[in-house]
């Protein structure tokens, strides 16, 4: 698949580059992306929920009324759940949200996100630029000029410190380098913003 190479003012330089197949190419499977993206969500919750029960409130303990005769249910504390202020029944512990899942199934999950965007042409091909110093207006006016709406992931090969500082404060844009890319992000973005020289690293990091 070749996509036209544009420039930072949104014109078309005249080159085009080949997007591997192998990678953006690829019948696309929805389970391994379903799995992928559940697992991303489950690794980003705390789980640090809690609730106290019967013997972390503090309450009376004594024997609320006799056990028999009443024609009531017998109860020998105020910490019983039923009552207001008593504890919580089978409330929220602790825990570890987090799951595993095979390198391959994961791989299979990005390329397979990554292929959607090829199919749907919402991938944008940026020819490689520098930025003396971070600033969010230059960044907002390349957006403007790549003619990007909606949510977008803007993808560089390395770190870059002056491009993440300019973008990372405009709503709906993310920045990120081409070895952190993952399934939910990708698929997040309406548009996918790479760099020539970022296609290199993500077809190295995504091969087989």
């Amino acid at each position: 698949m070749e996509v036209k190479v544009l420039n930072k003012q949104g014109t078309e330089t005249g080159r085009t580059v080949t997007l591997s197949t192998d990678i953006f190419g690829v019948e696309p499977n929805d389970h391994a992306i379903y799995l992928d993206v559940k697992q991303f969500m489950a690794n980003q919750r705390q789980g640090t929920h809690k609730t106290k029960d019967r013997t972390e409130i503090s309450r009376s303990t004594r024997k609320i009324f006799r056990q028999k005769g009443t024609g009531g249910a017998r109860h020998g504390s105020l910490k019983s759940g039923i009552f207001v202020g008593g504890a919580r029944i089978h409330g929220p512990r602790p825990r570890d949200y987090s799951f595993k899942l095979n390198k391959k199934l994961k791989r299979l999950a990005r390329i397979s996100a990554l292929s959607y965007k090829a199919k749907d042409n919402q991938i944008v091909v940026i020819e490689d630029f520098n930025m003396t110093m971070p600033k969010t207006s230059e960044f907002v006016g390349l957006l403007k000029a790549l003619n990007v709406t909606g949510r977008s992931l803007f993808v560089t090969p390395d770190t870059d410190k002056n491009v993440y500082l300019s973008g990372r404060n405009i709503e709906g844009n993310t920045v990120m380098r081409a070895a952190d890319l993952n399934t939910y992000e990708v698929l997040k973005a309406s548009s996918l913003i790479l760099t020539e020289s970022s296609i290199s690293k993500i077809e190295e990091t995504n091969k087989k």
